[in-house]
Parts: C-alpha cells; structure tokens; sequence
C-alpha cells in the first residue's frame, strides 16, 4: 500500500509521509503555486509568538513553518508523527534533533501527545488536522497542552467561497494535482489520497463547531486564497 485511506489509520499516515518527506517541501510549493509561503506568513502573524512564549507547531512536517514562529523571539517546537518527515526535518535545521539551528524535533501522536499539561503558549497545525484520526480527540489533547488563555491557531484545506472557481478547483484536486506530484518525483499515490481527504473535510461554519466542542473559546476564522484554506483561531478559557 502506497497511500493511506480515508479512515485514516495512524500507520498507514506516518508510512505515507515517511515516503514523501524528500520532496515534500518543493512539491507543497509546486502545487500550491507558491501560495503556501503566504499560508505560512499569515499563520505566523496569527499566532503572533513574542520573547518568552513557546509555540508547539504540530504535523510540522520537516519544521519549514516552525522557522517563521522564532523570528519575534518565542521558542518553537516541531512535532510529527513521521519520522521520515523528522528525520529529513533535522537534516535541513543543522543535523541535531535537540537543537537543529534552535528548533527541537519531537515525535509526537496529536491523539497523545508527549509534553504536561499547560506548558505551551500557544498550539499551531497546518494542513495536518485533516490526518488525524479522531480529530475532536486531537483538538482536547492541544488545549490539554496549553495554558489557561492561550490560543491555537489552524490552517486547513477547506471549501472554496467563490462557486465559479469551485468545478475547476476541484477537477484540479482530483486529476491534476497527483500527476504534478509525480512529475517532481513524490509519490502520486500520496497526493490522490490528499485531493480525497481535501473533498471529504468539513466547511468553515462546521469545524468551527468541531473546534468550541472541543472545548475552545472565541473561535473564528479567516479564508485565505477564496477559501482554498481557511485559519481559524481559539483559545484556552481562563
């Protein structure tokens, strides 16, 4: 098996990316026609991480969007339940899981995650949430590991707001979008499985929902690129 399915099982997740994680960075950015560097900019801004709070950057793949929650001065932490994301991850940040140019890498399942409770600032997944396999038990499990205030902060894929480019967005997903995968060498199998999770996701309003039941306050959301993805925001009551 060379993808994994829309149950979503935790093995066959981490195995997919594990044999995407070469090239998975160039391929988001192929793909996305480099609008994935303003996702990051935005999420950054969102979370808005100053000197002396630390960021937990979940599903953070090979830490590409950790680097942008450092720059004000907050420590950023990069955690994924692919090694072979990680590993690559490391690779690019100096070679030392523990340090890798200031960024530590920790493997971590979203649905138990390794750190106490209350320790983090703030909580940021992108493009990650999607994979989980219980994804109300995911986000209990971040307001677990954050402070009484504090926020999280998720991108996802979502539902398109403007009707016209609706049809072509999605013909993209579904035919063009694994064969662009596969013309940069990754594996096109993955990125089929990722235009069907995209389709089966739920819109703006409904994860809204999924996220206050989880047990978030004072969420909301913005669409980015006409809703391509939409950030939303919560926080940690008091």
């Amino acid at each position: 098996m060379t993808r994994a399915q829309l149950d979503k099982q935790p093995d066959e997740v981490a195995a997919m990316f594990d044999r995407t994680a070469r090239r998975y960075d160039l391929v988001n950015d192929v793909i996305s026609l480099g609008q994935v560097r303003l996702w990051r900019k935005a999420v950054a801004a969102a979370v808005d991480a100053g000197p002396g709070e630390i960021v937990l950057d979940l599903g953070a793949g090979t830490g590409t969007s950790t680097d942008a929650f450092t720059t004000l001065g907050a420590r950023a932490i990069a955690s994924d339940f692919s090694l072979g994301m990680l590993r690559t991850g490391v690779l690019r940040h100096g070679g030392n899981a523990l340090t890798g140019d200031g960024v530590p890498f920790v493997a971590g399942d979203a649905l138990r995650l390794p750190f106490a409770d209350g320790v983090f600032d703030a909580v940021t997944i992108s493009v990650a949430l999607r994979n989980v396999h219980d994804t109300a038990q995911a986000l209990r499990e971040m307001s677990r590991v954050t402070r009484p205030g504090g926020r999280l902060v998720i991108l996802e894929f979502s539902h398109v707001t403007f009707g016209a480019f609706d049809l072509i967005y999605r013909e993209y997903l579904m035919r063009l979008l694994p064969k662009v995968a596969k013309v940069f060498g990754s594996n096109d199998d993955s990125y089929e499985y990722l235009a069907e999770s995209i389709r089966e996701w739920p819109d703006q309003p409904t994860l809204a929902r999924v996220i206050q039941n989880a047990g978030w306050e004072r969420v909301a959301w913005r669409n980015l690129t006409m809703g391509i993805v939409a950030m939303h925001r919560g926080f940690k009551p008091a």
